[in-house]
């Protein structure tokens, strides 16, 4: 009886990030680490076994494997419809997918924060691995998609031991703290503010605490984004309806919402200058598109920077910064090459092994037919191997296919340097 191969599983990715939608759709699309096994209890109940659900403020989406990624897509886009409140049809220009080699890329590069709104921002890997933990936890981990992701794992872990890639977000931060000190002197009386919760914005933010400050304050349109990172850092929330109040108590305000408005005007930033006797604040812009109208800037007292301006103070000189990126780039390539050549090795192994038995199975018969009369064996082997190859070359050339189905005959069995060898010398 011909024996049944194992189906082969297929990774795929679905979701949504800075790129393919705006904040106002991510925020909606966002999971709290309490409301990620509930939705993953979900994806099982549509025939999804293996998945994480990673869920930032740059992203929401699921990585998984599936045998038949195409007929999962629409019942995983229903679900992030569900959970968002959003249409299906408005999601549909939101939402990115991608399946085999394309995922196994996307889910590398995501692991080495080369697909981040801040390139080489350290936290996207332990984000990742958390998401990895709570599947573990629900069931939805297995062997294959195991081994993908420590192989990203593996990847992004080589890159920050070969690349620079890392500096840049920290040396951000660190120049922040240190125009911050110059500006308002003791960290520890400095009062910061939050607005959005953006990943370098909350890297700055973390990075102030490690210096010393002792009032740090968060805000977000949405309560609920604001009160789970304010738990993440230990500070308090301030409420939206306070904005104005909060803005003018700051010395420092971290912008990192990037909702394609902005969120500190002119005219808010005048009256908290006003209210505080024209003690100087110092605005950091993070937001992509930025947070802080342009004409902030040339306010006296309010001084402004963005990641630009940030990025010059911290790594002037470091001309290669950009050769970082690519060598970590170059490096995902590699790795993902190695990869995808051990999984086709991998994936190989079954048919080869059917393919072994079946030869054998076809021995054992002829033997047990014809005993040792070893040129009746050898011929009758050669006669039932080749039967039902050689129908289905018949077969293929009455489709037009005859050409291609030939080709891998002769790649498979050799056939070119057999043929060579029996020309005449």
């Amino acid at each position: 009886m011909p024996e049944t191969l194992s189906p082969i599983f297929r990774p795929f990715v679905i979701g949504a990030n800075h790129r393919s939608c705006g904040l106002s759709v991510r925020d909606r699309l966002f999971m709290e680490d309490g409301d990620i096994p509930g939705f993953l209890t979900r994806l099982k109940d549509v025939g999804v076994g293996q998945a994480i659900v990673l869920s930032t403020c740059d992203r929401t989406e699921i990585q998984g494997y599936h045998v038949a990624p195409e007929q999962i897509d629409p019942a995983i886009r229903t679900l992030l419809a569900e959970h968002s409140s959003i249409d299906v049809s408005d999601l549909r220009d939101q939402i990115y997918w991608k399946t085999d080699d394309e995922a196994v890329r996307h889910i590398f590069a995501v692991a080495a924060s080369l697909d981040s709104q801040v390139i080489g921002e350290p936290q996207v890997l332990g984000q990742v691995k958390a998401a990895h933990r709570l599947a573990q936890q629900s069931g939805m981990m297995l062997g294959a998609f195991e081994g993908l992701l420590q192989a990203a794992y593996g990847s992004a872990k080589r890159i920050r031991t070969e690349t620079a890639i890392g500096e840049r977000p920290v040396s951000i931060a660190a120049a922040a703290a240190d125009l911050a000190r110059g500006l308002h002197g003791d960290l520890g009386r400095v009062s910061v503010l939050l607005i959005g919760v953006g990943e370098l914005g909350e890297l700055i933010a973390r990075h102030f605490q490690e210096c010393g400050i002792k009032h740090l304050a968060v805000l977000h349109p949405i309560e609920s984004r604001a009160t789970t990172l304010a738990q993440l850092l230990d500070c308090h929330v301030i409420d939206a309806e306070r904005m104005v109040e909060g803005v003018s108590e700051a010395d420092v305000i971290i912008c990192a919402l990037g909702r394609r408005r902005h969120v500190l005007s002119t005219d808010m930033v005048r009256a908290a200058l006003k209210s505080r006797r024209n003690k100087p604040q110092f605005i950091i812009d993070t937001g992509i598109p930025g947070d802080v109208e342009p004409a902030v800037n040339r306010i006296d007292e309010a001084f402004v920077y963005d990641t630009g301006d940030l990025e010059y103070a911290a790594l002037d000189g470091k001309a290669n910064r950009e050769q970082e990126a690519e060598n970590a780039t170059r490096m995902v390539d590699e790795d993902v090459a190695a990869y995808l050549r051990s999984r086709a090795e991998r994936d190989a192994v079954p048919v080869l092994t059917a393919l072994r038995n079946h030869f054998n199975d076809v021995r054992d018969d002829v033997l047990g037919e014809v005993g040792d009369d070893a040129e009746r064996v050898s011929a009758l082997i050669i006669n039932r191997l080749l039967d039902h190859p050689s129908r289905m070359l018949r077969d293929s050339a009455a489709k037009a296919d005859a050409a291609s189905m030939e080709r891998i005959v002769r790649t498979l069995f050799d056939l070119e340097n057999t043929d060579d060898k029996e020309k005449p010398s």
